[in-house]
């Protein structure tokens, strides 16, 4: 008689070298599409036209469930960051400090999004110098590709 693997129960999302990985729900799903082929965009209701992040299935202003993705410029401002503290998962300890940031989009100052400013789209998260974040210094998008075809969003300063 031989005994049949089990297989582990499904609990976070598998890691690229220990970092975590997005969860990717069916709303999100064409975001991180587009990232893989390194485009940013931004969910609009094709109803009313407002941006609208994080993705959701209906518009919160005029309740359409019409939707379709606008390309952005992938320029932002950063709008606010953090360096997280210990207690880290271990990959996230060997890059302390690292930063995270929020990233106000030029072309949709309400949409923000979260990321890390590095110096290169495959850089290590503490790539940059902490003393260089500013909050309003521009940023642009890059994109790095991550374990199980996961492409995320990072971001190089407009002026290095």
């Amino acid at each position: 008689m031989t005994a049949t693997p089990v297989k582990p129960a499904p609990s976070a999302p598998p890691a690229d070298d220990g970092l975590l990985l997005p969860v990717v729900d069916d709303d999100g799903a064409p975001f991180w599409q587009y990232a893989r082929r390194g485009e940013l965009r931004v969910q609009a209701c094709a109803a009313c036209g407002v941006l609208r992040f994080p993705p959701r299935p209906c518009c919160p202003h005029c309740q359409s469930f019409d939707s379709e993705w606008r390309r952005m410029s992938g320029r932002g401002r950063i709008w606010s960051y953090v360096f997280p503290h210990p207690p880290l998962l271990p990959a996230y300890a060997e890059q302390a400090p690292y930063n995270a940031v929020v990233v106000e989009l030029l072309d949709a100052p309400r949409i923000r999004l979260v990321g890390n400013l590095v110096t290169s789209a495959d850089a290590a998260l503490d790539s940059v110098d902490p003393s260089r974040l500013r909050i309003g210094a521009g940023v642009k998008v890059v994109f790095h590709a991550m374990a199980d075809g996961v492409t995320v969003p990072r971001w190089l300063l407009e002026r290095p």
